[in-house]
């Protein structure tokens, strides 16, 4: 029995063990399906996935395709929609066309119109610059070159603002032949003002030998009377009628004492005449010399006093003519004194005063005369615009001459 028991609880052992065995397997098994079965589901959901990743692509291609659908059929144009534009297009091109005709012969047109324009600026244009040249010329003189420049090439300037071209070699030119003809005025007043002043000296002293002449005869005439007058009555009278001798010398005397006054007063009259002057370049605004002058052109009295002691000549605002010069000069003086520039020096006849001023004090003691209100100062303006080239040119030109300081100050004059 014990062995029948063992072998009996051997046998249910045994099944034990191969129904633990057996079990064992089976779930070995049941989970390898079921790995098997994950697995395959993880593959089919990734297939499905990527199903669907391209199915959206698929959509997304169809979509794209409707939309370059949808552009070419609005882009697409029916042939008789071609052949409508064609015959707009030929339409257009043959107005295009005509057009582009017009507004050649319009340019054509326009071009001969601006060449007429241009011959006529440049015909004009040549006729002013000429006309000018030759004014300006005209008014050259020794003392005013430097305005005479400028308005050259002001004239230069207006012809090139109006579509005028000057060229430069034609500007330096004009300038040159300007220069050319400056030199010449210079030469000829040097030599006018040379002649003029020979000349002025000369009848000056004609003038007053024939005073003194016909004085002198006069006088000579009763000297020569009153001295044979004399000798008679003494040849007669014979150390007698010493009286009448006497009185015959007295008046023999007197006429030689007449002769002298006579010839001191053709030397020394008191007419002349009374100037008055400014020097605003000197001097500055409202300084004026009032003085007189014997001169028988009293001019040469005005370029006396602009000589190298001052920079600049004097302009005259009056050159009165007077019998009696001083007693003239000497009323100015006196109701001018308070203007006086030298107090301590009354010979130095400037004063500061206004020339309508002046022009009342001769009125009251003289009369009515001319005047000039306000002084040229041309030679003072002109330093003011004058470039160094210009002043260099001018001291040039006088230097040229080759004359000293005494001709230089003639042609100042």
């Amino acid at each position: 029995m014990i062995y029948v028991l063992a072998f009996f609880l051997l046998g249910i052992g045994a099944g034990a063990a191969f129904v633990w065995v057996a079990s064992q397997r089976g779930r070995f098994e049941l989970k390898r399906q079921r790995d098997e079965q994950r697995a395959q589901a993880k593959r089919i959901h990734e297939a499905l996935q990527k199903i669907q990743a391209r199915e959206k692509q698929l959509e997304e291609a169809n979509l794209d395709l409707k939309v370059r659908e949808q552009h070419f059929s609005e882009r697409l144009i029916k042939y008789e929609e071609l052949q409508n534009e064609n015959t707009l297009l030929k339409r257009d091109l043959q107005n295009v066309d005509v057009n582009l005709r017009k507004l050649l012969l319009d340019r054509n047109i326009q071009r001969q119109k601006q060449a007429e324009l241009d011959q006529r600026t440049r015909e004009l244009g040549t006729r002013y610059l000429k006309e000018n040249v030759k004014w300006i010329g005209s008014s050259l003189n020794a003392n005013n070159f430097v305005a005479s420049k400028q308005r050259l090439q002001d004239v230069i300037g207006r012809c090139r603002a109006i579509g005028f071209d000057v060229p430069p070699q034609e500007e330096e030119t004009l300038i040159a032949d300007l220069k050319t003809e400056f030199e010449t005025m210079v030469r000829s007043e040097f030599e006018r003002e040379e002649q003029n002043r020979i000349k002025a000296q000369i009848r000056e002293e004609e003038r007053l030998q024939r005073e003194i002449d016909r004085e002198l005869k006069q006088l000579e005439v009763q000297r020569a009377a009153i001295q044979a007058a004399l000798e008679k009555a003494l040849a007669e009278a014979k150390d007698k009628h010493s009286e009448e001798v006497e009185q015959l010398r007295a008046r023999l005397a007197e006429a030689e004492e007449k002769s002298q006054r006579a010839i001191s007063r053709a030397q020394m009259t008191k007419s002349g005449h009374v100037y008055v002057l400014s020097n605003i370049g000197s001097f500055g605004e409202g300084v004026f010399k009032v003085g007189m002058t014997r001169r028988l052109d009293p001019q040469d009295r005005v370029r006396e006093l602009g000589d190298a002691s001052v920079p600049f000549p004097f302009d005259v605002h009056m050159m009165i003519s007077a019998d009696d010069a001083p007693a003239l000069e000497n009323a100015l003086h006196r109701a001018l004194h308070r203007g006086r520039l030298n107090k301590v020096k009354p010979r130095k006849e400037f004063f500061r005063s206004d020339i309508e001023d002046i022009r009342k004090l001769v009125l009251e003691n003289y009369g009515e005369v001319q005047f000039v209100a306000d002084p040229e100062a041309l030679q003072y303006r002109q330093s003011l615009t004058a470039t160094e080239e210009d002043t260099e040119y001018i001291e040039k030109v006088y230097d040229s001459l080759g004359g000293d300081e005494e001709g230089r100050t003639h042609i100042e004059e």
